[in-house]
């Protein structure tokens, strides 16, 4: 038996990585010396960038030199650990199957992965490859990150939001742990950005940039766009895809006959567009070609096949795939390249409350990545399915996720990180804040921040959940209803990467139930991990108290909707049974066949912005819901529960209902009297909106609403202001006692505005309003001639007199108004009253113009005076007398 006593015996260092055996025809081997010396070793350790393009080996070298290098400069002590990040599953799978067959050793051994809901590495793993996520986490839980000697993150180019954010944290943790290398691996022409943001806190400037120039065989580049366009109104047109598939197989048959041994690596945007032209494909390859698709909803069995290589003597091979093999992956054998110039991008849209992916084109550099991937073993070909003009139009770089995104969880992240809304934190990009507030609101409604923008303990419990916020939140209060095993199942469900079939959650649900394959089981360890979260949340519940028992069959829908309730959405009355009000104010459609289509009432868990193919005509399609009835619903989003008396005033008359919404949703509206403050209210809200014509100006009351802004145009207060504006500010000024009618159920048909236009006369002022603005002027003839006056607002417009010419005679003097300060325009007519001149000065038309109207107008009009000295002329309205 040992003595307690005896000295403990120091583990043995471990076998140091065989590089050279490693980098055996790697391109990537040969900085490899430069890249160590960069790196200092021990306390403190070093930063750097790595610039290297797709295939040069970088994913495969770098963490076991690091290894390495830590493990040089420790003798004794605890074995090196390196972490690794690659942006996807398969990436991370991939890398670390091929890193420990390199290696000889087995995986999970001195070479590991850690993805969502599956890990194979243990205490002697000195590289581990895991996703952004999986380390995010765990430096929330362990901010020092203690045991980890050196973090690796791949793709940083990519700009995904993960990334993003642990490239500000990480650079931050240095500051305390100066021992950890930090090295940022990028495949395009962008380091300077990161080596400049991860080298900011050693104080020494920049990180330095370790460059590995590609290593690309020839490579020819033909175009070959499709007649038609590549998007339509439904997405990625059919007839485009056909033309890619087409493409793909006619080139892959060309390529053939010169050398047998190629494949061919066709890159499509999304899953469905891959399993489309994978299958159009299968019927016009030969017998001795085999198509394989690549994408994140391929078990992972099939897509760790299309990844490993052709055996020898195998079938060749065309492998149809998203982005996952633009840069993350190395697909050996190609020399093929076949690219539709398409990708998916996320985005959000703030108006309408969504968020998802849209297809757009590739950036140029994703193009030349892609392109790169034909030539990284011999001369390649790549065939683009579009023309030069668009690859020119095309984005140079990727867009960075967190300017498009959602960015809930990420606000999350940085309230428990200790920098609410980045505030302090160095990022690439800082979140756009419009969208940083919109999440930063979210998680205070979800009580996961404080006043100040900090994690609450019930954030840091929500953080710990792997899925959205709000999705967490759902876990815990939909525990309290529907059962810990039920709210597990319905968010490890939603937080997954499987598509709901036709957008039912509960037929994806019974599926994984009964399913056996690797997506069932990984949904399983995730159910189980989420039970194990509820059973150790202490908290009360903050879900519906009063609630009857939900049935089970909406136990998925009722926990969709307490972390989604500006979801819940209600069938469109006479819409079709496709087409839904979201609770939101969003219309949306189910995809044609949905299972779900008909449901009165539906718990959406996602819905994005369509591009026609399944969006029920509505501009937005769900693409994952569950049924709830309306008393669940009601319960779930009780919070959006809302009832008023809308009065409106229309058509003369005010009328009202009392309606009762969920959020946007109309769920009751009765016709009700309203009281004479409702309705005086709806009537102000509709002159507001509409003006005072609504009540209507009869011909009396415009003309003193005429004469009135004459007057305090030109001589100002006490004359009132009568612009609209003015008198919508003044309504209970002038206008109470008929409004008081209105809203009682008068008819504006017997209101005439005059009478209440008159309570604004200035007193005792409003004795001389005759005298400045008169109605009419009696000219020479005798008659009284109405003056019309300017339109309200007009600011250079004159009182005008309309009157006969003969009944001016002898008037040498033009009268003004408003105390003398405005002559009144005459237009001198005709006897048959057609215009014949327009002065405001009667005593120069005399002397002067009216000889020529004399002259044209004697003979056409022979019965009316048309005298040679209009001074002396007695005015007449009459014509010639006769004898």
């Amino acid at each position: 038996m040992t003595s307690p006593l005896a000295p403990v015996r120091p583990a043995p260092a471990p076998r140091l990585f065989d590089l050279d055996t490693i980098g055996a025809g790697l391109v990537f081997a040969d900085a490899l010396g430069e890249l160590a010396a960069a790196l200092r070793v021990g306390a403190p350790a070093g930063t750097a960038v790595v610039q290297a393009p797709p295939g040069t080996g970088k994913t495969t070298l770098v963490p076991p030199l690091l290894a390495n290098i830590v493990a040089a400069g420790r003798a004794d002590g605890p074995r090196p650990r390196v972490v690794v990040t690659q942006p996807r599953r398969v990436a991370a799978r991939s890398a670390a199957r091929r890193l420990a067959a390199l290696d000889g050793s087995a995986l999970g051994d001195r070479v590991g992965y850690t993805v969502r809901g599956e890990r194979q590495s243990g205490p002697n793993t000195l590289v581990e490859f895991a996703t952004p996520g999986i380390l995010l986490r765990r430096l929330l839980a362990d901010p020092g990150l203690e045991g980890v000697d050196a973090v690796i993150l791949d793709e940083v180019h990519e700009r995904g939001l993960e990334t993003d954010l642990l490239l500000g944290m990480l650079a931050e943790v240095r500051q305390l742990r100066g021992d950890l290398a930090l090295v940022a691996m990028s495949a395009t022409l962008d380091s300077p950005r990161f080596a400049a943001l991860i080298g900011a806190y050693d104080g020494e400037g920049p990180a330095p940039v370790v460059d590995c120039p590609s290593a690309l065989h020839p490579l020819d580049v033909d175009w070959v766009p499709a007649a038609m366009p590549r998007l339509d109104g439904r997405g990625v047109s059919r007839a485009f895809l056909d033309h890619v598939a087409d493409t793909a197989a006619v080139s892959h048959a060309t390529a053939l006959a010169s050398d047998p041994g190629i494949d061919a690596l066709v890159f499509l945007p999304g899953a469905w567009e891959v399993s489309y032209a994978a299958d159009r494909l299968r019927g016009r390859v030969a017998a001795g070609t085999e198509v394989l698709e690549l994408h994140g909803q391929v078990a992972p069995v099939l897509q760790d096949r299309a990844v490993s290589g052709r055996e020898p003597g195998g079938r060749t091979r065309i492998i149809v795939s998203t982005a996952l093999a633009e840069s993350s992956l190395t697909v050996p054998g190609v020399r093929l390249v076949i690219d539709s110039g398409l990708s998916r991008e996320p985005r959000r849209d703030a108006n309408r409350g969504m968020s998802g992916l849209v297809t757009v084109s590739c950036s140029r550099a994703s193009a030349d990545q892609r392109a790169g991937r034909a030539a990284r073993q011999g001369p390649g070909r790549v065939v683009r399915c579009y023309d030069q003009k668009s690859f020119g139009a095309a984005p140079a770089h990727q867009t960075p996720e967190i300017a498009v995104s959602d960015l809930a969880g990420a606000a999350l992240v940085l309230a428990c990180w200790g920098a609410p809304g980045g505030r302090g934190l160095a990022l690439p990009d800082a979140p756009p804040q419009g969208a940083m507030d919109d999440a930063v609101e979210v998680l205070r409604e979800l009580g996961a921040v404080d006043a100040a923008g900090f994690a609450t303990e019930l954030g840091k419990t929500l953080a710990g959940i792997p899925a959205d916020p709000r999705l967490a939140r759902g876990l815990l209060d939909g525990a309290a209803v529907v059962g810990q095993r039920a709210a597990a199942e319905a968010v490890a469900l939603v937080a997954g990467d499987q598509r709901a079939p036709g957008a039912d959650l509960t037929r994806l649900l019974s599926t994984l139930r009964a399913g056996k394959d690797v997506a069932a089981r990984r949904w399983a360890e995730d159910v189980r991990r989420m039970e194990v979260i509820i059973r150790q949340e202490k908290r009360t519940s903050r879900g519906p108290a009063s609630l009857a028992p939900v049935a089970a069959a909406e136990a998925v829908g009722f926990v969709v909707a307490l972390a989604f309730p500006d979801r819940v959405a209600r069938r469109v009355p006479g819409a079709g049974p496709e087409r839904y009000l979201l609770s939101s104010g969003t219309r949306a459609g189910l995809p044609v066949g949905s299972p779900l289509a008909g449901h009165e009432w539906l718990a959406v868990a996602e819905v994005s912005r369509a591009q026609g193919r399944d969006a029920a005509g509505t501009g937005a399609v769900i693409r994952s819901a569950a049924p709830l009835a309306a008393d669940t619903a009601e319960a779930a989003a009780g919070h959006l529960l809302a009832e008023t008396l809308e009065a409106q005033f229309g058509h003369g008359k005010v009328t009202a209902r009392r309606e009762r919404r969920l959020g946007s949703i109309l769920l009751s509206s009765t016709p009700v009297r309203p009281s004479a403050q409702e309705g005086r209210a709806a009537v102000a809200r509709a002159l507001a909106a509409e003006g005072l014509g609504m009540v209507g100006w009869s011909a009396a009351a415009d003309a003193l609403r005429r004469r009135l802004a004459l007057l305090h145009r030109e001589l100002g207060a006490p004359w009132p202001d009568v612009s609209e504006q003015a008198l919508l500010a003044r309504l209970d000024d002038w206008l109470a006692p008929e409004l008081e009618a209105i809203a009682g159920g008068a008819a504006t048909a017997g209101i005439d505005l005059a009478d209440p236009l008159r309570r604004l006369l200035p007193w005792p002022g409003a004795a001389r309003l005759g005298e400045l603005a008169p109605e009419r002027l009696e000219v020479p003839s005798g008659s009284r001639v109405g003056i019309d006056y300017p339109e309200v607002g007009d600011d250079a417009g004159r009182p005008v007199v309309a009157v006969k010419l003969q009944e001016c005679f002898g008037w040498a003097q033009t009268p003004r108004v408003a105390g003398g300060r405005v002559p009144v325009l005459f237009h001198l007519l005709s006897p048959a009253r057609r215009p014949l001149a327009v002065t405001d000065d009667l005593a120069s038309f005399w002397s002067g113009p009216y000889a020529q109207v004399r002259a044209e107008m004697r003979g056409r009009y022979p019965k009316h005076p048309w005298p040679e000295d209009p001074w002396t002329a007695p005015a007449t309205a009459r014509t010639k007398r006769t004898h």
